[in-house]
C-alpha cells in the first residue's frame, strides 16, 4: 500500500481531516521561511489529537541538531524531513525514520543519493531559492530511476487530477502533498483531500 503525507499542517481541522480521509502521514514545517511554518507549541497540541497509527514528521532545513531534538521532545514528531544541505552523516544521527529531501532538476540531481543511507527519499521539483511546496511537477520518469537508491516519496505539484497518473508510472514507496490539497497557502482544502486520497487508493490497486 503506498503511504500518503500530507504537508503543511497548520491547524487541528485539517489535521484530522487528513486522518479521517486516510492519510497515513503529516507534515510539521519548522522552517521558519516557509508560509506553512508552525510554531512548536501548536503543533504539539495538534499531535496529541492524533490518532495512533497516524505518524507526524517534521520538516527540518538547514537546522542545528540540538534544535531538531529540542523540537522532537517538545511535538511528538516521529520522523525527520530534512529538505536543506543536509550530510549524510548528519541525516544518520536520526537513526532510521529519516527522509531526505532531494530537488529534481535532470538526472544529475540524483547522483548524492547514493551517499545517503536513510528510510526515504522525497523527491520535489527543483525552483532556485526555494525549499519544498513549488506547486510543479518534474519528470516522472527520474523518479523510476531514482527507486535504485531506495524508497522514494514523490512530491513536487501533485494534486488529485494528476496523482493517479503519478503513482502508475512512478510505483513509489509515498507520495507527498500540500498546495495541491489546498484552497489557501496553508488551509487545506478537505474536498480536494479527500479526492487525493482516494485517488491514491484506487490507482495503486489497479
Amino acid at each position: 500500500m503506498i503511504k500518503i503525507k500530507i504537508c503543511g499542517i497548520t491547524n487541528l481541522d485539517d489535521a484530522m481531516a487528513a486522518a479521517n480521509a486516510g492519510a497515513d502521514a503529516l507534515g510539521f514545517n519548522f522552517y521558519k521561511k516557509s508560509p506553512r511554518c508552525i510554531d512548536p507549541a501548536k503543533a504539539a497540541e495538534i499531535i496529541q489529537q492524533l490518532p495512533p497509527f497516524m505518524v507526524p514528521v517534521g520538516i527540518f532545513v538547514n537546522e542545528r541538531e540540538e534544535k531538531i531534538r529540542e523540537i522532537l521532545a517538545v511535538t511528538g514528531v516521529q520522523a525527520v524531513q530534512l529538505h536543506g544541505d543536509e550530510s549524510p552523516e548528519f541525516c544518520q544521527r536520526f537513526g532510521g525514520r529519516v527522509i531526505k529531501a532531494f530537488q529534481v532538476k535532470d538526472k544529475e540531481s540524483l547522483k548524492n543519493m547514493a551517499h545517503y543511507r536513510v528510510g526515504a527519499f522525497l523527491l520535489d521539483s527543483y525552483r532556485d531559492g526555494i525549499r519544498g511546496g513549488t506547486g510543479t511537477t518534474f519528470d516522472w520518469h527520474l523518479a523510476v530511476v531514482a527507486k535504485t537508491f531506495g524508497r522514494v516519496i514523490l512530491a513536487g505539484g501533485l494534486n488529485p487530477e494528476n496523482v493517479a497518473e503519478a503513482v502508475k508510472l512512478v510505483q513509489p514507496y509515498g507520495v507527498d502533498a500540500a498546495g495541491g490539497v489546498e484552497k489557501e497557502t496553508g488551509i487545506k482544502d478537505h474536498g480536494k483531500l479527500k479526492k487525493f486520497i482516494a485517488e491514491v487508493r484506487g490507482a495503486s490497486r489497479s
